[in-house]
This record gives C-alpha cells, structure tokens and sequence, in this order.
C-alpha cells in the first residue's frame, strides 16, 4: 500500500469526486466565462472539510498533511475539474499558512522563535482571519509579485513606514490570483529602504482607504480565477495585522514556497493524467478510414508514451511530498519535482489536443481548456529557469 493509497485517502477521494460531479462540473463552462468561481461554492466547499484539508483542527482546518492536500488537487482535476479551478477555490492555501505558522510559535510550531511576533497577535489574526476562510465566510489572497519584480522576491519596493500603531503602505502588485473577490490580502512588504531585502508580511483588508483593487486582468488560461493588480497609496494597516515579527517575511515566504511549488507540480501531472485518459477515450471512439484511431500503432505509442510520462511524475512528486511530510530538507528535490511535472504535462496536453484533432481545437473540448490552463504552471510559484537555478546550486555550481 502506498502513501497515498490508505483506505482513509481513497474516502477522501471518493468525497472529492462527488463534490466534483455534484458541484463543479455542472457550472465550470459559466465560471469559466464569467471569470470567476462563486463564493458560494467556498461554503459548500467547507461544510465538506475541503477547505481544511492539510491546516490543524486547532486553527479550524480537517486535519491531514500535505499528502492529503495533493490527493485534493489530483482528484479534482482528474474528476473534470480544472487547475484554474483549484488555484480560485485554494487560493487559501498560499494565503494563510504563514498565520497557521506564527501560531504554531504559542504550540511548539516549526516556526516558533524565528518568526516571533507574539502569541497574542498569532492567535488574533487566527480568529480573524483563518478560522472564517477555512469556513468559506472569507476569501484571502497572497500578493507577493510587482510590476517589475517577477520572481525576485527579494527586490520587493511596496514599502510599509511604521507611524505609531500602524503602517502606511505604499506600492503596488500584480498577478494576484483572487484579488478580485478576496476580502484580504497577505501582502509581502518592505520595511527597510525599497528592494533591501528586508520583508515583513501585513495582512491588509479589503476596503481599507487608499487600497484599490484594479482592473480583472485577462488571460490565456485559468479563466475561472480570477486575477488582479492591486495598489496602496499610503494605507494605514494596524501593526496587529503583522503576521510575526518586523523583518521575518523573507523566511516566512521561503518557507512556504515548498508546499505551493509541489500544489502546482501537482496539478501539472493531474491535468496530465487527465488528458491521457481524453485522448484515449477519443481515439478508442474517433474513426479514420475505417478504423478506430487507436487500432493505429502509431497513435497507440504516443499514448504509451503519454501515459508513461503522467505516472512517471506523479509518482515523484509523491516521493519528495512524502520527504517533505517527514521533515527532510528537500529543497533542490522539490524544484525538480515541479520542472518533471511541469514537463510532462506541457508535452502531454500539447500530444492530446493534436490526438483530438479540429475538435481539440474547440471551447467545447475539455482538452482545449487544459492546453490553456497548463502553460502557466512553469511560471507560477517560481519559472522554471528560476528552478533550474536552485537545482544547480543543489549539484554546487
């Protein structure tokens, strides 16, 4: 039996199938044109315990690890589901670990005295905001990228100058998946002079003076998530809204990076798998001259290969979470994992359009909607040339 196949996880998927079959499926095609997923769907979401999966019960979260999460993410998108789908309704999950993680300083968590900041003001922003998003009532969103940052999170300029009992933010992000409809944000911010390094995380609430959300920016793909650019003209935030201690939010966000990159790695091999068992049913059904198309060599090989390539990076993304779960330092390993991922699924999705021929080609076809939603997974949570740099400074180049 493996990780992932324990007779707990197999329920577990059985629920997410049915939450997909009842739930998503029926609606995704009008998410997917409106641009966003409603929010309804967070509290039908969380009176399943979806929403809590992998957070501690102390916080309000299910329970489970991170194993647990990914078996979310994978079945979801196998079932029909999409990756656009589940960066809208778990945007969560980016959004609130580092709360769940300063909390942990008052029970022994991992992050204890390096993040400091109090147990009070953890167990606050807990009640204030973590405990509502895991019951669907609210919507958080991380903003960490700049117009002119791309991956450098260190070169942060959104600067928050300390005025008493607040800080005045001034700056401005981009790409901010559920910033639109978020009622907070995790906001990354500089504390120091502008790109010193020196970060601290703020959690900055939505309709506060001087904080505009801008226009929904469009995309290739994950059209049901929607996406925003966000600015702060000297916005006061109560220094009680600092998640840990001044200066922190560097490691806070370094920390957390692993779990984001092997959600994405996940949904990269998921939307694989799912499209080879498209573009099997496809060409099992589709004739040519007379012939099912997969009664041709060719075509069966190419499946083969596609198959071959999903479960191949599936099964290593499970094996460095796994390391992860048990406390190993496996930072080069998980890079890897999500380049492997991301590879496999941008040949996959890309072989099983051209397997669906014109058709693929369609709005109507789901395989159309996975080629678009895939290309973002080698840029989000880090590209994958920055990958490759970590993985070089893993072999000591």
């Amino acid at each position: 039996m493996s990780i992932v196949d324990t007779p707990e996880r197999r329920q577990l998927r059985e629920l997410i199938r049915a939450f997909a079959t009842r739930e998503v499926l029926p609606h995704l095609d009008d998410w997917e044109r409106a641009g966003e997923v409603p929010r309804a769907l967070h509290a039908t979401a969380a009176k399943l315990g979806l929403l809590g999966i992998g957070f501690p019960e102390s916080v309000g979260g299910s329970g489970g690890d991170l194993l647990d999460s990914i078996i979310v993410t994978e079945e979801l998108i196998r079932s029909g589901g999409s990756s656009g789908l589940v960066a809208a309704l778990f945007t969560h999950g980016i959004a609130l670990p580092h709360m769940v993680a300063a909390a942990g300083a008052r029970t022994g968590g991992s992050l204890g005295g390096r993040l400091g900041g109090g147990p009070t003001a953890a167990s606050d922003l807990v009640e204030r905001y973590v405990r509502p998003t895991l019951a669907g009532t609210m919507i958080g969103a991380l903003a960490i990228t700049e117009p002119d940052g791309g991956s450098d999170v260190a070169g942060i300029r959104t600067s928050a100058r300390r005025d008493g009992d607040h800080y005045v933010v001034n700056g401005s992000k981009t790409y901010i998946t559920s910033g639109h409809r978020a009622d907070f944000v995790t906001t990354a911010v500089c504390t120091d002079f502008p790109g010193s390094g020196a970060l601290t995380l703020l959690v900055i609430d939505k309709g506060l003076p001087g904080f505009t959300v801008g226009r929904r920016l469009e995309k290739l793909g994950w059209h049901c998530s929607d996406t925003a650019e966000l600015s702060f003209a000297d916005v006061r935030v109560p220094v009680s809204n600092r998640i840990g201690a001044e200066d922190t939010g560097f490691l806070a966000i370094m920390e957390h990076f692993a779990a984001e990159r092997l959600s994405l790695a996940t949904q990269a091999y998921a939307t694989a798998q799912r499209c080879v068992e498209l573009a099997v049913r496809w060409c099992r059904d589709r004739e040519t001259f007379g012939r099912p198309l997969a009664s041709r060599q060719l075509i069966r090989h190419r499946l083969a290969e596609m198959h071959t390539r999903a479960e191949a990076a599936r099964a290593y993304v499970h094996e460095v979470a796994g390391r992860v779960v048990a406390g190993e330092p496996v930072v080069t390993e998980v890079a890897m994992a999500k380049n492997v991922a991301v590879a496999a699924c941008d040949h996959v999705v890309d072989q099983a359009l051209q397997l669906h021929g014109g058709f693929g080609y369609l709005r109507d076809a789901e395989v159309e909607r996975h080629y678009r939603d895939a290309r973002i997974l080698g840029i989000g949570g880090g590209t994958t040339e920055i990958m490759n740099e970590i993985i070089a400074k893993g072999m000591g180049l």
